[in-house]
């Protein structure tokens, strides 16, 4: 039953998550833990939607824009979404890099290359279900910060209150945090790779067929999205708000607050994993972002293949989607280049996040509208608590952004 939602929540927490939440927790450390809470509905929410899109049409989010909308509207999402995703792999990889080097040594772009190089060889010439379904376990390393709070010298009162009671700060500092840390939770390319992989399961399927023309199906369908979603975007939420704490515990109340290594960012993982903590936060870097850089190149080639109406799927063999696959690899190896360039790789992570917080709100505006047109979802228009929790989660998004440039204008 699980499935699409429980890869999206895992690539979620990928080196880029890492990143921002260790900062955030070293920065604000308790008091900043509420947005994890605030961010889960909405996070849940808005993949459904992505997903009922995906499974009620048969297409991705870019699929139904190019049938529904102009094409400018359409260069201009998947441009957006090319670049934003583009930078994210750059981000990931650098990221992967510097963990690697942290553990082995060497020169970190020897690792950028190997690692983008195997991404990108996995995705086209391997079997993506198998690709991922040994990825996953790798994710299960990012259970040491859930462990890390049994043994880490956590002020549970503080941490609670910082979870349930806001905290809002009227300067640039935080509300840029606050859209990093939503960027890095309700993020574009997740919306547009759940959708296209309900799409793409359902090509592969041959007992299923977009729910438009098997409408018996919906109930049952309908509750394996959310059942798959709910629990992925949980993992995805317990990961991000355990990493957030455990930075403010280790970090913070040390007085690191600004994280400008990966050494630094692997101190939060000592209290547990003593002199293997680098180990284990390298361990955990490098299986998030193998699974993640294919989300993150597969999304982007997915919305471009969609809107222009190529043959689309990684289960797909190269010699059938040629142009999808090209698209994958030109985002990989931009992205590998962009490494060859002086950036901070936390720094990287944590400003990737930021620009896909300010791509989130137009996008999820986008699909917002789209899902109440029936000429797109026909009878399965999203309407009560789901649309309503659909809109929330896209005004708290632009509210953010605004936050956010309203404190770099003062």
């Amino acid at each position: 039953m699980l499935g699409p939602g429980l890869i999206t929540g895992a690539a979620d927490d990928d080196p880029s998550g890492i990143g921002t939440y260790s900062q955030a927790g070293a920065q604000f450390g308790y008091g900043i833990g509420w947005t994890m809470i605030i961010s889960f509905p909405l996070m849940a929410a808005i993949q459904e939607i992505s997903a009922r899109v995906g499974r009620v049409t048969g297409r991705g989010i870019g699929g139904n824009v190019c049938l529904h909308y102009p094409p400018w509207l359409l260069y201009i999402v998947v441009a957006l979404l090319f670049i934003a995703n583009t930078i994210n792999i750059g981000a990931d990889l650098a990221a992967m890099a510097d963990a690697s080097k942290l553990i082995v040594g060497g020169p970190a772009f020897a690792y950028v290359v190997l690692y983008g190089v195997i991404s990108l060889v996995a995705q086209i010439f391997f079997d993506y279900q198998r690709y991922v379904a040994v990825l996953k376990w790798l994710t299960l390393s990012l259970f040491t910060y859930v462990a890390a709070l049994a043994v880490a010298q956590v002020d549970w009162a503080q941490a609670f209150k910082g979870a349930v009671l806001p905290r809002l700060e009227w300067n640039a500092a935080y509300w840029t945090t606050i859209v990093a840390l939503l960027g890095t939770t309700i993020s574009p390319y997740l919306f547009f790779w759940q959708a296209s992989q309900e799409a793409e399961d359902e090509r592969v399927n041959p007992d299923k067929q977009p729910l438009i023309d098997t409408p018996a199906d919906a109930i049952r369908e309908f509750s394996r999205i959310r059942a798959d979603t709910v629990i992925g975007m949980g993992f995805s939420t317990l990961i991000a708000l355990s990493i957030i704490v455990i930075a403010a515990a280790t970090l913070h109340a040390a007085g690191k607050t600004d994280i400008e290594t990966s050494a630094q960012a692997a101190e939060a993982l000592r209290p547990i994993a003593g002199v293997f903590a680098e180990f284990v936060f390298a361990l955990g870097v490098i299986g998030t972002g193998l699974l993640a850089v294919p989300v993150l190149a597969g999304s982007a080639a997915y919305a471009i293949g969609e809107g222009r109406r190529w043959p689309v799927g990684l289960g797909r063999k190269p010699k059938d989607a040629s142009a999808f696959y090209a698209v994958l690899a030109i985002s990989t190896i931009i992205g590998i280049v962009l490494n060859f360039s002086p950036v901070n790789p936390i720094s990287a992570l944590y400003w990737s996040a930021v620009i896909n917080g300010v791509l989130a709100f137009p996008v999820m505006v986008l699909m917002m509208v789209m899902v109440r047109r029936r000429d797109v979802m026909d009878r399965f228009v999203i309407e009560g608590p789901l649309y309503w929790l659909g809109w929330l989660a896209t005004g708290v998004m632009g509210l953010s952004v605004l936050g956010m440039v309203a404190g770099m204008a003062r």
